[in-house]
């Protein structure tokens, strides 16, 4: 998904009072930020999971865990793995795109001023979602002012391999011309998490939609929410 390059206007002073695009040079070790969109920026994850329970109920689907299971997974990944009738796959497509345009996505309290800390000390923000464009296109819709925070995005169309695979933050990484080694990683998802992971990224954990010590195994950093994280910028960047 295309995200024109410069968003100057909307960029966040820090406390010196320097913004995204001026000022001095920074060398942190860090150079990119990747975000995770449901469960790290958008507060959706909870809406997600009753919907996909409502879903698995109205197919009988066998598994009590499914809606958990499929949690940072693309739609196709979905549809191939745990529905094998093209009638059904139309249905629970129809039906999911039907849930997201009518959903409201609050964002999360602090998201995007973390978002804009960071660029402002130099790094590339992207969002790395298993969300499609069409899921995109209804959150902007809400939030018209949302996608200039970052420099690139990455949807389900944009990869050949959902989450758990490394694939999405690997593509999120070459998209801002940065080595997986000198990104972050914010995930709330064990699929997410371990994609993270197994591009080489450093990997912040957030307790949004799992506890603490559930995902700390699958993390650098464990978090409580991206709020939280404010300040301690210094010490992820290192």
């Amino acid at each position: 998904m295309a995200v024109p390059a410069l968003y100057l206007a909307s960029a966040a002073s820090d406390s010196s009072g320097f913004k995204s695009g001026y000022g001095p040079t920074f060398n942190y070790m860090k150079k990119a930020a990747l975000f995770d969109l449901d469960g790290v920026l958008i507060d959706s994850e909870t809406l997600y999971t009753q919907f996909w329970q409502r879903v698995g109920e109205i197919h009988h689907l066998p598994s009590p865990t499914f809606a958990y299971d499929i949690k940072g997974t693309t739609l196709k990944d979905i549809l191939e793995t745990h529905f094998s009738d093209p009638e059904v796959r139309k249905d629970v497509d129809r039906l999911l795109h039907e849930f997201e345009n009518e959903v409201l996505y609050p964002v999360f309290p602090g998201a995007l001023e973390l978002v804009d800390a960071l660029r402002a000390r130099g790094l590339k923000t992207v969002i790395v979602t298993s969300s499609d464009e069409k899921k995109m296109h209804f959150l902007c819709r809400q939030h018209p002012d949302f996608l200039p925070h970052f420099d690139a995005v990455v949807t389900a169309e944009d990869v050949g391999n959902s989450k758990p695979d490394p694939e999405p933050y690997l593509v999120g990484a070459r998209k801002v011309g940065v080595s997986p080694a000198d990104c972050l990683v914010f995930e709330d998802s064990f699929q997410g998490l371990q994609s993270g992971r197994s591009a080489g990224c450093k990997v912040v954990g957030l307790a949004t939609t799992n506890p603490a010590d559930a995902i700390r195994s699958y993390c650098d950093v464990v978090a409580p929410s991206i709020a939280s994280l404010t300040g301690s910028i210094e010490t992820l960047l290192a």
